[in-house]
């Protein structure tokens, strides 16, 4: 300011409250005028939490659809009768399905990588210094929405949520980091997705570009109004009283829970894994096992390529540990290994038995799973959404409940060799 002889200081606000908080402070100390402008890279500004509807993501998503105008038709009503075809975007992949190769980069960043090691800076994972897989620019980012429009889009609301060894993207279409880094806007996807589907009906049901577009136009938008509304206070709650540290393999993928192996692994090599791996495998496994928000946000906001604080902690915190006490979602995301068994394939090989729900081979995911139900009820009793998995657990016999507890109490005792 001093060696340009600045007579005014404007700032676009960053996407993180401490930055925020901190360009704030230090503005207020300046003899000069100052203004801090909105970032024109989100469908809705920071107080969009008070501005739409805010208690349901669905209800928020349904006000930008209109506002935007997106897959309606010429009376304002969804295309196809519904808002939502989420009840059709949750197929197991079938082994006959083939798998797009996903598309990658090779981006010099070895300089950067003799920069770490300069300065000594511990890593973890894996990284190739001569051939980052991510886009670093604008014309690699619109290669990668391209790619995903053409060979994706076509079976990804299908697959969304499928579980597979096959492939670390599959149908996904890994522009997050594109949007996040600001490489592209979220409405030129957007539009781009919807125009694609237009012009190949044939090929692309309404449903598979549905799921795609509710993931920016809804969830993107709602986290973030979320975490601006609820800030700084959202980052320290933790409504479960959960207090265990992160297991060591979170760190190593070296655990005998093959779909908890897998999603850490690919994580590790990737910096990526699509929502429902780190929703319900890790993020469950973190709900189920009672570890601390705290180290599970750090984990995750330091593992993944995408991950900024106002998209990954209403996400972590929020949606996958429950830790806002229904903010985000109107119950746990907690599930037995019913549902990993249903979503993927990876207990055919596991060393431990999906349909045991106790015993030193049982799945961990089905003794933590009702041992998270039993020990959280005095807060999660009264929740209608869970009405059923509790009547269930109230029929079961003494014996069998016992058993079950015994179990789990072993397994979080060992969480270190699971």
């Amino acid at each position: 300011l001093e060696a340009h002889q600045a007579e005014r200081f404007a700032w676009q606000s960053p996407d993180e409250w401490r930055l925020a908080s901190q360009l704030t402070q230090w503005a207020s100390g300046l003899a000069i005028p100052t203004a801090e402008v909105d970032s024109e890279h989100f469908l809705t500004p920071r107080d969009g939490w008070r501005r739409y509807p805010h208690s349901r993501m669905e209800f928020f998503y349904r006000a930008l659809r209109k506002q935007y105008r997106v897959l309606l038709d010429e009376r304002g009503q969804p295309l196809g009768g519904r808002w939502n075809f989420d009840a059709e975007n949750r197929a197991k992949l079938p082994a006959s399905q083939p798998i797009p190769a996903p598309l990658t980069f090779a981006n010099e960043v070895s300089d950067i990588d003799a920069m770490l090691t300069r300065h000594g800076i511990a890593t973890i994972g894996s990284a190739d210094a001569d051939a980052l897989p991510w886009p670093v620019t604008r014309r690699q980012s619109r290669a990668l929405l391209e790619h995903f429009l053409a060979h994706c889009l076509p079976h990804f609301g299908r697959y969304q949520d499928a579980l597979s060894e096959r492939g670390w993207s599959l149908f996904h279409s890994r522009l997050s980091f594109s949007m996040n880094s600001k490489m592209l806007h979220p409405l030129e996807v957007i539009r781009a997705a919807q125009a694609h589907w237009q012009a190949n009906q044939a090929t692309i049901s309404l449903a598979q570009v549905e799921g795609f577009i509710r993931q920016i136009l809804g969830w993107r938008e709602f986290v973030r109004a979320l975490y601006w509304e609820k800030m700084p206070e959202y980052r320290r709650t933790n409504f479960l009283g959960a207090e265990r540290p992160l297991p060591g393999f979170f760190w190593n993928g070296e655990t005998s829970m093959a779909c908890v192996r897998h999603a850490i692994r690919q994580s590790l090599e990737h910096a990526y894994a699509h929502h429902i791996q780190r929703l319900m495998v890790t993020g469950n496994f973190a709900l189920l096992a009672g570890l601390h928000p705290d180290e599970v946000d750090a984990w995750y906001l330091g593992i993944y390529v995408d991950a900024i604080e106002w998209v990954e902690l209403p996400n972590t915190r929020g949606m996958s540990q429950f830790a806002d006490g229904g903010l985000m979602g109107s119950k746990p995301y907690a599930s037995s290994g019913a549902y990993l068994e249903r979503m993927g394939h990876y207990c055919k090989g596991c060393h431990y038995q999906v349909k045991a729900r106790s015993g030193p081979d049982s799945c961990p995911f089905n003794s933590l799973y009702w041992h998270f139900l039993w020990r959280n009820r005095d807060k999660l009793g009264n929740n209608p959404r869970l009405a059923l998995p509790y009547a269930n657990w109230d029929g079961q016999t003494t014996e069998q409940q016992q058993a079950i507890l015994m179990t789990a109490e072993h397994h979080l005792l060992h969480l270190e060799r699971l």
